[in-house]
């Protein structure tokens, strides 16, 4: 074991599993094969529940349901879709200890942090169910004075509202909560590594009132061919994806034909430049936060830390102590600062990226001697001069390691950050406010931290540029990825 950190026995704690059928037509059923699929704890390898698996006919099933309660669902009023949305939000937070238990039990982050993703889950349902009663439109006199234009905003139809294995509540309510604002009903598919928080949720929304068919569960191991049939299917109007770049790209393929509506928020390679004037300590508090929130397993984490020639020493020798510091172990274990990757094919990737940067020249300067209590463990992992030729500098790692890159002035060091066909967020630390600025613009990304290394808000547009995907999530844009404009031309003479 490397000196300094530690690692913590292995553990499991009861948890209340939720219904595990499929969610159609608001009932809870069994897949038309009786398929099952097996959810297991990351931590141990353990089975903990196992849920309905979906296959083609399943889907056309929750197609069925989403498309009949479309018309009831998009003319209740904003008030109601708002009532309902908050109610959802007081149910989330009141039972907000079971879902952070449910989440660290089937995607193994610690409770701390699951207790800190079901607020921010729950944000989004407050945040839309405010936006609810805000859609508005348009009337202005044309300006030849001969006809009045009129716009309306009106909901999209039915969405496939396809999310990740690493939020597993907040990506669904950063989705279903604006698509229910706007008026469209939805089919869920979750990741099939963390189905239990999107039942958990459903389960929770068909007991604040929510009218059958509105929102639909599927599971599946079979994700390829089940959204395939949704997405061809000429009833289907809107895509909404989280997760990897390519799998995105297959995505857009699909949607394509149908002319659908699509929202990507695709893969992150994460540049955090720390310039010579930035406050170092301040820089490492926030490396930290932004490389080991989710154990690194985040499309905004931190990957590429830039830093200026004169302080880099300083800030790698600050930074391998923290990471030094962590305490690898399950999530459930009070403990625990560092919980386990999804599975260990996700952790045998990212040494294999560490492996493939050391052959190329990186130096380690913290390396994973051990694995930690379990087979799905990584302790944190920093590499100093990272050469641009090594896999890890153009891949989205999804793990704690940190790798350093150094530059010797503001133009280099902005060339290094946009790097990558990536451009979801990135990260800045100086005190010149000006250069701050500057950075802002410059930085080929859709979202900028400056001085802190946390970005997403419900309140906040979130989405990114290049290749990290199409159109925003949260704020008062999220909305409109749900919503049709449409214009009417009305005679002045009327």
């Amino acid at each position: 074991m490397q000196q300094g950190i530690d690692t913590v026995g292995q553990r499991t704690s009861g948890f209340a599993c939720p219904p595990t059928g499929m969610f159609v037509g608001g009932e809870w059923r069994e897949a038309r094969a009786n398929a099952s699929l097996p959810v297991l704890n990351p931590a141990t390898g353990e089975v903990i529940a196992t849920v309905a698996d979906a296959d083609v006919e399943d889907a056309t099933d929750v197609l069925d349901a989403a498309t009949a309660a479309f018309p009831h669902w998009s003319a209740t009023s904003p008030r109601r879709r708002a009532a309902l949305l908050h109610e959802a939000f007081m149910a989330v937070r009141d039972r907000a200890e079971e879902f952070a238990t449910l989440i660290t039990m089937e995607m193994g982050k610690p409770l701390a942090e699951s207790r800190a993703e079901v607020n921010y889950a729950a944000d989004f349902l407050r945040w839309y169910s405010e936006e609810a009663v805000r859609i508005t439109g348009t009337f202005r006199t044309a300006p030849d004075g001969s006809s009045r234009h009129l716009t309306l905003s009106q909901p999209v139809g039915p969405c496939l509202l396809v999310t990740p294995w690493n939020f597993p509540l907040a990506m669904i309510t950063r989705k279903v909560a604006p698509a229910l604002a706007a008026g469209c009903t939805v089919i869920l598919k979750p990741a099939e590594e963390t189905p239990l928080s999107a039942l958990k949720f459903a389960h929770v929304l068909a007991e604040a009132g929510l009218p059958a068919g509105v929102v639909n569960v599927l599971n599946t191991g079979r994700p390829g061919p089940v959204v395939e049939a949704i997405l061809r299917d000429p009833r289907m109007r809107k895509l909404s994806f989280t997760g990897s770049t390519e799998v995105g790209r297959r995505l857009l393929t699909l949607a394509a034909p149908g002319v659908l509506r699509t929202s990507m928020e695709l893969g992150g390679n994460a540049p955090f430049i720390v310039f010579r004037d930035a406050d170092v300590d301040a820089a490492i508090e926030g490396a930290v936060a932004a490389k080991l929130r989710n154990g690194g397993q985040s499309c905004v984490a931190a990957n590429r830390f830039i830093v200026a020639d004169s302080i880099a020493s300083e800030f790698i020798d600050g930074l391998a102590e923290r990471l030094r510091a962590q305490i690898v172990g399950p999530g459930d274990d009070p403990r625990s600062t560092l919980g386990p990757l999804i599975n260990e094919r996700q952790r045998d990737r990212a040494v294999g990226l560490v492996d493939d940067a050391v052959s190329h020249g990186a130096e380690p300067v913290v390396h994973h001697d051990a694995a930690g209590p379990g087979d799905a463990f990584l302790k944190p992992v920093l590499l100093d001069r990272v050469p641009p030729s090594a896999e890890i500098a153009r891949q989205e790692i999804f793990g704690p390691v940190a790798t350093v890159y150094r530059f010797s002035n503001e133009q280099e060091g902005l060339a290094l950050a946009n790097a990558t066909e990536s451009g979801l967020a990135g990260y800045v630390y100086t005190r010149d406010l000006n250069r701050a600025i500057r950075a802002i613009e410059a930085m080929e990304c859709g979202m900028v931290g400056v001085n802190r290394g946390h970005v997403s808000d419900a309140s906040a547009p979130f989405g990114g540029a290049k290749q990290s995907g199409l159109g925003r999530e949260g704020s008062e844009i999220g909305i409109q990825e749900y919503l049709e404009t449409k214009y009417a031309s009305i005679s002045a003479t009327v």
